[in-house]
């Protein structure tokens, strides 16, 4: 992928906005409000426009990725089951297995009448969390794009639990609503940009103003984020979390509102409408991984030192300057690094199983466990470390 060039405008209050309308790889989210129409049943109407655009795109040499929501809706729309019972996982479960056939066909045949060929991609939480798995996803990814399919993307609701799992416990997920997954599966293809449709024109200042611009997530501008949608499982919070991670890929995010028939035109011509994301910073390939994708399976409390040397030194992190270890891992699955306090400041690739860092920690300075001295000691190596904190 050839990377994306930036040519900074400026609008009116003399704000950057940089044109990436002529990025070669985009990742398209359309979200269940925009799918269904509002209700439980596949609108064509507010389809087929984004279908020909993307058609467009395709035709113009460029490569598209759909993730669409909507399986759960279609699927409790066919069963007349009301919104009462999707609280029940099991229920949710049977829709999104029935929903997903509808999705597919609806799909199916809007792209067919171009002639363009489209694929079924389902992910689960371990095709993130598993680096193997995650390497493999982008292998198939490629592939498909080389081949000229327009891939659709959605979580295998039908057999994924591992959200409410892990909320239950209190862990952090890599994914559990689209708009998350999307973002993810935009930084494993190095995608230039993600387009977020959803039936609100941007994110909102105040529940009427659309913000044009933004260049960096602040407090101020999760707290407008608040709050979840009617019909999909997010809302803005998770669309906000999800252009972050755009961010941090290098490329641009874009919030606007896909009811509008002639959104995806007017976005690529580069008209300010939603609300475009952008960032200079990036993270690299395992690192986003790191911060974003992979879940999140035990906690290593460190002491002041150790935080310091790991945020101010750039250090790796030591059995030494380690108090405890919170849960179970295995070596190479992704830890929580957090302060004697419990915040959270890094994340990192563990150097060894849980069992061995508890070991190592009790016998801090003895060699009885260690063949090569200090280095066996060091349970998260730096290039592996990734600082969190905002």
């Amino acid at each position: 992928m050839s990377e994306l060039k930036l040519v900074t405008t400026y609008n009116d209050k003399n704000e950057r906005r940089p044109d990436w309308t002529s990025g070669r790889r985009v990742v398209i989210k359309i979200g269940t409000s925009i799918v269904t129409g509002g209700g439980n049943e596949f609108s064509a109407a507010q389809l087929e426009p984004l279908v020909r655009f993307v058609v467009r795109l395709k035709n113009e040499g460029r490569q598209v990725v759909l993730v669409s929501s909507g399986a759960v809706g279609l699927g409790a729309g066919k069963l007349l089951v009301n919104r009462t019972r999707l609280r029940d996982l099991a229920t949710r479960q049977a829709c999104a297995a029935i929903g997903q056939s509808l999705l597919m066909h609806a799909y199916e045949k809007l792209f067919s009448r171009d002639g363009v060929a489209i694929a079924q991609v389902l992910l689960t939480e371990d095709d993130f969390t598993v680096w193997k798995r995650h390497v493999n996803l982008q292998r198939t990814m490629e592939k498909l794009l080389k081949l000229g399919v327009v891939p659709i993307i959605n979580e295998n609701d039908t057999v994924s639990t591992i959200e409410l799992e892990l909320k239950s416990q209190g862990k952090d997920r890599s994914f559990g609503d689209n708009d998350r997954l999307a973002a993810l599966v935009m930084s494993r293809l190095d995608a230039n940009a993600l387009i977020i449709l959803t039936n609100v024109d941007g994110l909102l200042r105040q529940g009427v103003e659309v913000i044009p611009l933004v260049t960096e997530i602040t407090p101020e501008l999760r707290s407008l984020a608040i709050g979840r949608s009617v019909s999909g499982r997010g809302g803005m919070t998770t669309k906000l979390e999800a252009a972050e991670i755009a961010m941090q890929t290098g490329g641009v995010a874009v919030i606007a509102n896909g009811t509008k028939p002639d959104i995806l035109d007017r976005i690529f011509a580069g008209e300010e409408i939603g609300t475009l994301f952008v960032s200079r910073s990036r993270l690299q390939g395992k690192r986003r991984w790191i911060a974003y994708a992979a879940g999140v399976r035990g906690r290593l409390v460190v002491n002041p030192g150790a935080r310091d040397a790991i945020i101010s030194g750039k250090a790796s992190l030591l059995a030494s300057g380690v108090v405890s270890v919170e849960d179970q891992f295995e070596s190479l699955e992704v830890v929580s690094i957090v302060d004697v306090n419990g915040r959270e400041f890094a994340r990192g690739m563990a150097n060894c199983t849980s069992r061995e860092a508890e070991q190592l920690i009790k016998t801090k300075g003895k060699r009885s466990l260690a063949q090569n001295g200090a280095k066996e000691r060091v349970l998260v190596r730096r290039n592996n470390i990734v600082l969190m904190e905002k």
